[in-house]
């Protein structure tokens, strides 16, 4: 992710700055905020992320108007969160780049790199309930095209994917039949978790269909729809509902020759 930050804050650095609606700060002000983004990048590329937080935060005081300052400022605040660590320090490190992006969002919607940004620094502070609802946020977002809500609906049926999927892998038995190993799946002896898996999967079906609804070409959103349908169908096992574990095999088996197709298509 660092080498991810490093060269998208070059390539800004790179770029040619964006035309600035005109405002009553002054040229003096401007030059001053440039020096000072100029300064940022130096410290940044010597791996002095806080003082290029220092830098690009008096940058965006000088000229509050200037679209790269908040860019700026979210990176270096970004570059500072150490992944794998959980002390407050450093989580509050990550919630302070989670607000600058934010920020930045509020005044260029469209920047999937922040969006992004903030759903991978909730993910990595374990804030999975805030990370579910950035990304429902996105997924709703109908002034966003319909490719990028699809991918939205992705993550969101790829989280319940995994909550019903460690449910139903650890009741996951192995029998041997005429020499040939199979595997059965046997009900939790808490209800509670057999509850969850199914609820997380019958969820993470409707969002997998939602990305297919905007997206019928998405080869990831078939993926997932395949995968959930192949969990109600363990789920279905356990509760020994036969009838309903034959139906959704006969879904899996469609949804898996579409995934099939999507996946042998040219690229």
């Amino acid at each position: 992710m660092k080498l991810l930050i490093c060269l998208v804050f070059t390539l800004a650095l790179a770029a040619p700055l964006p035309a600035q609606t005109p405002t009553s700060v002054s040229s003096e002000a401007k030059a001053q905020a440039a020096d000072e983004l100029n300064q940022a990048a130096a410290a940044y590329r010597q791996g002095n992320f806080a003082e290029a937080q220092a830098h690009s935060e008096r940058a965006l005081v000088l000229d509050p108007e200037n679209r790269t300052a908040p860019m700026f400022v979210a990176r270096t605040i970004h570059a500072q969160y150490r992944p794998g660590i959980f002390t407050p320090e450093n989580v509050a490190k990550a919630r302070e780049a989670i607000v600058a992006y934010q920020k930045l969002l509020e005044r260029s919607p469209g920047d999937d790199e922040a969006y992004k940004a903030v759903a991978y620094l909730y993910g990595a502070i374990k804030e999975d309930e805030l990370l579910r609802e950035w990304v429902s946020q996105r997924a709703a977002n109908v002034s966003l095209s319909n490719d990028k809500r699809a991918e939205a609906y992705v993550i969101l049926a790829s989280k319940e994917w995994d909550c019903s999927f460690k449910i139903t892998e650890q009741h996951k038995v192995s029998v041997v039949t005429r020499n040939r190993e199979a595997f059965i799946y046997q009900m939790p002896k808490e209800w509670v978790e057999f509850e969850r898996a199914q609820k997380c999967a019958n969820h993470g079906l409707e969002m997998a269909e939602m990305a297919i609804a905007l997206a019928p070409e998405n080869e990831a959103a078939w993926s997932y729809k395949t995968n959930l349908l192949l969990e109600l169908e363990k789920l279905a096992e356990m509760s020994r509902e036969v009838q309903r574990k034959s139906e959704l095999h006969v879904q899996y088996k469609e949804a898996l020759k579409e995934l099939t197709r999507l996946s042998e298509r040219p690229h």
